[in-house]
């Protein structure tokens, strides 16, 4: 007969690493295609220097079987300057699914690569851990003064709590 005491080490080191493990699921892909309406309200325009600002609103789709941030609208504002035709700044926008969750993210513009991590979430997105870079597919002709209509692809990872 096989003693009790030989299977309480091993209950207790599973007990430990399933306690004790973070509550995280695994990284995965994201890769959406957003685009966007901007109202620019342009600061300062000298030469060699813009200084403006940008209020966005747009809507997102997955290109992931995963189907992440699908279908989710966002606002967001944005600070910059343009220096040599080379646009720099900052943005926070939220993004919002068919549910009514949010993920709220920060940009870094440095064109032609924009870099986004999330900084909050709600819903089944809080806690999450995500980042990822942004580039421009196409930009539109503006259909109307100080506008603008971008469509970009946003790829990266994410992670949600459990």
């Amino acid at each position: 007969m096989i003693s009790t005491k030989i299977w309480t080490v091993p209950i207790i080191i599973l007990v430990c690493v399933v306690l004790f493990t973070p509550n995280a699921k695994a990284q995965q892909p994201f890769d959406i295609t957003y685009c966007a309406t901007s109202n620019m309200t342009t600061v300062s325009a000298t030469e060699g220097l813009i200084v403006l600002s940008l209020d966005t609103k747009g809507i997102a789709f997955s290109n992931h079987e995963n189907k992440v941030f699908d279908n989710m609208t966002f606002h967001g504002v944005a600070v910059g300057k343009v220096v040599a035709g080379k646009p720099i700044g900052t943005g926070y926008f939220k993004y919002m699914d068919p549910d009514g969750d949010i993920v709220i993210w920060e940009l870094s513009i440095d064109v032609p690569v924009d870099t986004l991590k999330a900084i909050q979430g709600t819903g089944k997105y809080k806690g999450i851990k995500a980042e990822g870079k942004a580039a421009l597919i196409t930009k539109a002709k503006s259909i109307t003064p100080d506008t603008r209509q971008v469509c970009r692809k946003f790829t990266g990872t994410f992670e949600l709590s459990k």
